[in-house]
């Protein structure tokens, strides 16, 4: 039996660890390393309530949750003020995206606050719905709709003419 779920979870995280990664990579601006933290840190609280899995509709949804709930809870220590670097590490850009306009959005993405960015991802990388995005951040919808709203209007402000470039990758 405990062979079976340790399975069953491999082959969940196998199937949904490149997609928490990206998540993470647009929650952290970038910040490949602290993305790669938050996503082992989410996997291995899924791990630890695997075995009451059945209980939960989703659990790809819910490992979307337990990610963003990590990234709140790192972004309200105090160790996650530490900054080593300001410049993005070099890196190859996917295909039929220009690396100018994605580092572009990551630091606009950076400027954001944290709970601002995470409703921006959840609701537009994620296209999850009001009611989603506010149960994944364990908040109101009323707020979800507020931070989205200040949230893209700081994107537009930051990123000018190019937000509806943007936009439309």
């Amino acid at each position: 039996m405990e062979q079976s779920r340790a399975d069953d979870f491999r082959e969940f995280a196998t199937a949904r660890t490149g997609h928490l990664y990206r998540s993470a990579c647009l929650l952290t601006s970038g910040d490949t390393h602290l993305a790669e933290d938050l996503v082992q840190e989410t996997l291995s609280r899924m791990y630890a309530a695997w075995g009451r899995m059945p209980m939960v509709d989703n659990p790809a949804a819910y490992s979307q949750s337990v990610l963003v709930r990590q990234f709140l809870n790192h972004r309200r220590r105090r160790s996650a003020s530490e900054r080593p670097v300001a410049d993005l590490p070099d890196g190859a850009a996917p295909q039929g995206s220009a690396p100018e306009t994605r580092v572009s959005l990551l630091q606009a993405l950076g400027d954001l606050a944290p709970k601002d960015r995470a409703v921006v991802v959840l609701r537009y990388w994620e296209d999850r719905s009001i009611e989603e995005t506010a149960a994944a951040m364990n908040t109101s919808t009323a707020a979800v709709r507020t931070r989205s709203t200040r949230a893209l209007a700081k994107l537009r402000n930051r990123l000018g003419e190019s937000f509806n470039d943007l936009a439309s990758l």
